[in-house]
């Protein structure tokens, strides 16, 4: 890994599943810690201490924050673009749910309306049918 390659090892959490949520409309980043848990209890209504990570984008979607709370306190992590912006879709209500991948892309500036997704293998999470469940 390169000196210029951000390193996100900091940003993830110790749990095994792990659900990240963005709260889709632009975001006041000039709160911290408790006016961003007041906005996940409010607008998406989740539980800030769930271990679950929440990204927040600004209106000119140069700066980002990632809220989650682990072992003894709430994380909040940041970047602010020198150059450039986030590209998110922030169309269908006020959350979408993010895998770990698509806010790793999201990071790296990567538009995910433009991603083609390929067909993958998926082990089937409820196993007394046999088939993936849909989420």
């Amino acid at each position: 890994m390169s000196a210029a390659t951000p390193r996100l090892t900091m940003l993830v959490p110790g749990s095994a599943v792990l659900r990240v949520w963005l709260y889709t409309p632009p975001a006041d980043l000039r709160k911290s810690f408790d006016g961003l848990s007041a906005l996940v209890r409010q607008k998406l209504a989740e539980d800030p201490a769930s271990g679950q990570l929440f990204v927040f984008i600004n209106r000119r979607r140069t700066q980002l924050k990632v809220l989650y709370f682990e072992q003894g306190g709430y994380c909040l992590w940041s970047k602010r673009l020198e150059a450039g912006r986030f590209y998110v879709d922030g169309q269908g209500g006020d959350r979408r749910m993010l895998s770990w991948t698509e806010l790793k892309l999201i990071i790296e500036g990567i538009d995910l309306s433009s991603l083609r997704r390929f067909k993958r293998f998926e082990k089937c999470r409820n196993h007394s049918l046999g088939r993936p469940e849909k989420v």
